[in-house]
């Protein structure tokens, strides 16, 4: 038995049942919720991973996503999407709010089994490298390394786990430009097809946050992005 816990989110309770026990069967403990409303009403920063439908009712994953991202207790929580929307916008919508996989239906249990475990081993290899809480800064900007946090003139701000990571590049190497296919290859994994647009958009949300600092971030054209500090 492992000590993950996993919340399925679907309005489709048929399915919550099976992934639920096939999940259980594989060691998991796990939660269901039939709704956003519903499982925004848990304790979501207990979770070790979201398994998260697209298509709901008035709070979609999506708007759901957005939701935990926006909360520093829940910004770090790996989520995939699992949906019946499978065009390029939706999954560049997905993966541009910090989604971790995007699973289309529909879907084989032996398939999700092993991203799930994929994801988790992801996670768990980050934490590994995090023996001290490391701080990079850049002036008035700071990250703390091991406990996932950004402080901006000492107020924290909410980072997706892709912002973070891209951010902490960034502050690790300054004034080195970086190809999109470095950033592709650094901050996604190689099991998700990612899109060079993925990049330029994660650029612009993450040059807004850090504020007066977004001029740091320059584009060299035709080559890639750095950080100048």
């Amino acid at each position: 038995m492992n000590h993950y816990r996993i919340l399925v989110v679907d309005d489709e309770e048929d399915l919550c049942e099976i992934l639920q026990f096939n999940l259980e069967t594989d060691g998991y403990t796990v939660d269901v919720a039939y709704s956003a409303e519903e499982a925004l009403k848990k304790d979501l920063s207990v979770y070790n991973l979201l398994l998260l439908d697209v298509m709901m009712g008035e709070i979609s994953g999506f708007k759901m996503a957005r939701i935990l991202h926006d909360n520093p207790k829940t910004t770090s929580i790996p989520i995939i999407f699992l949906t019946a929307k499978d065009t390029e916008n939706d999954r560049l919508t997905g993966f541009n709010i910090g989604a971790d996989d995007y699973i289309s239906k529909p879907f084989s249990i032996r398939e999700v089994l092993a991203r799930v475990k994929a994801v988790l081993r992801r996670v768990d290899a980050n934490k590994t490298q995090e023996a001290a809480p490391q701080e990079l800064s850049y002036e008035a900007l700071k990250m703390l390394v091991g406990n996932k946090k950004v402080f901006l003139n000492g107020q924290e701000v909410a980072f997706t786990k892709k912002e973070f990571e891209i951010l902490k590049l960034f502050l690790e190497n300054k004034n080195r430009v970086f190809t999109r296919e470095e950033m592709l290859s650094r901050v996604w994994s190689d099991e998700v097809i990612v899109l060079d647009r993925t990049i330029d958009v994660n650029i612009t949300r993450l040059r807004k946050k850090i504020g007066e600092y977004g001029k740091n971030i320059v584009t060299r054209l035709g080559y890639g992005y750095c950080f100048e500090g």
